[in-house]
């Protein structure tokens, strides 16, 4: 029986470092891995980080045109419950709010 498991992240390096760890980790298929605004609108979540704060040399100035929009959300479709509770744990690595099972 297969299972969905869904978070919602602050950041979209959050959310990128989950699936890179689930796919890596765990080898989930990144098919089975879909990633979402939490919302209507495109997003990269409520706060900056990673590519979305200021660059480095030789322009150091902040971006400032983050859509930060709401949160993003990661889905991941999976088979057992060993691998869920994988999931559960990477999730909470990266600070994952609002875990949904369905």
């Amino acid at each position: 029986m297969s299972t969905t498991l869904s978070a919602k992240f602050d950041t979209r390096r959050d959310a990128e470092m989950t699936v890179e760890r689930l796919v890596q980790q765990f080898r989930i298929e990144r098919t089975d891995i879909l990633v979402t605004a939490d919302g209507d609108d495109n997003t990269a979540g409520v706060e900056e980080a990673g590519s979305d704060t200021a660059a480095g040399t030789p322009t150091p100035e902040n971006r400032g045109d983050a859509a930060l929009e709401g949160r993003v959300v990661v889905s991941v479709k999976i088979d057992g419950e060993a691998l869920a509770d994988e999931v559960r744990a990477a999730f909470g690595e990266f600070e994952a709010e609002d875990v949904t099972e369905r």
